[in-house]
């Protein structure tokens, strides 16, 4: 079986969804660059294991509108998008998944609105409360000394066209050096003014041991498409999600689960010194953190069994629907 899509009205766009199975919503949240499909494989097996599994194009991505200026991307907005999906599908609240900005917006979410937040499932991202200075404060200087993409991100327009004029190439990039089959920090190697193309590594050819050229073709169709600057924006909108969240509470209320890779590179270099101290710390309700060994950033990818069976398995011990 495939997913179904639909468009959802919500929040003042039309947010795009693929859906697959009946049962209690488990809502997934992709980051950048990626779409719905990177949680294609999540999609089945939990509808085969008994869940209503959505994956929704996040705002600016894929076929979901891309509505304009800096307030249009941060969580805040996006959160009323998914808390608009949880009505339209009659939940009351649903478990939430999320890698890389998803990670961020649901946890940020579940600080929003714990009520419609059964659980986080969250993959490589670990919560931190919000730090004492804008998040430009720490990639500024760290800029100064080497590349660094949050920085370069941050101009409108001089990232856009260059991603745009070479999709294919940029993704395959991309993802090769997110991996764990390759050092994402080396890419601080490289000196400050260059683009993001000429810091990453070339990637080997594909198909790869962990994605297939279908998948791989799927990402590049959209992104070909749409270009890049919706995801983009939700960089640019980094410093506003910490102006927008200074009255939030700073600690997790809602049951949460942490799944990384031992080569994630958001753990090694961009989450503070020790991120499982400041997680538990601050989650007072964790019930699982677990390592898989050898994996990079794209978890669901690289290691899809072990990720849908830390899914499933802690989805049936949670029973939200009677939770």
């Amino acid at each position: 079986m495939e997913p179904t899509h639909r468009q959802v009205q919500t929040n003042g766009i039309r947010l795009h969804i693929a859906e697959q199975g009946t049962g209690y919503p488990v809502i997934f949240c992709h980051g950048f660059p990626h779409g719905w499909s990177v949680w294609r494989r999540q999609l089945r097996a939990l509808a085969a294991a008994g869940y209503h599994a959505i994956a929704p194009d996040l705002r600016g991505y894929g076929r979901t509108e891309a509505p304009e200026g800096l307030e249009a991307t941060t969580n805040e907005a996006v959160a009323g998008d998914l808390l608009g999906l949880l009505d339209d599908i009659g939940a009351e609240h649903a478990v939430f998944v999320g890698l890389d900005f998803g990670a961020q917006l649901v946890w940020e979410l579940s600080l929003r609105a714990p009520e419609r937040v059964a659980a986080v499932f969250v993959l490589n991202n670990p919560y931190a409360p919000r730090p004492p200075k804008p998040p430009s404060a720490f990639w500024t200087r760290a800029a100064e000394r080497h590349f660094l993409h949050l920085s370069y991100f941050q101009t409108p327009g001089v990232a856009d066209a260059e991603l745009a004029a070479r999709p294919r190439e940029f993704l395959a990039r991309v993802y090769y050096s997110l991996s764990g089959d390759f050092h994402y920090l080396d890419t601080w190697k490289n000196p400050p003014g260059i683009g993001y193309l000429d810091a990453l590594p070339q990637a080997p050819a594909l198909p790869w041991s962990w994605l297939s050229e279908a998948e791989f073709d799927a990402q590049v169709t959209e992104f070909e498409r749409t270009g890049f600057t919706g995801g983009l924006n939700w960089y640019r909108a980094l410093d506003r999600n910490w102006e927008l969240t200074a009255e939030l509470p700073t600690t997790v209320p809602v049951p949460a689960y942490f799944l990384y890779g031992e080569n994630d590179p958001d753990m090694e270099g961009f989450s503070g010194r020790d991120p499982l101290a400041t997680l538990r710390a601050n989650v007072p309700d964790l019930r699982a953190v677990e390592k898989i060994p050898g994996a990079g950033h794209l978890v669901q990818w690289e290691r899809t069994e072990a990720v849908n069976e830390f899914l499933t398995r802690h989805l049936k011990a949670l029973d939200p629907a009677n939770s």
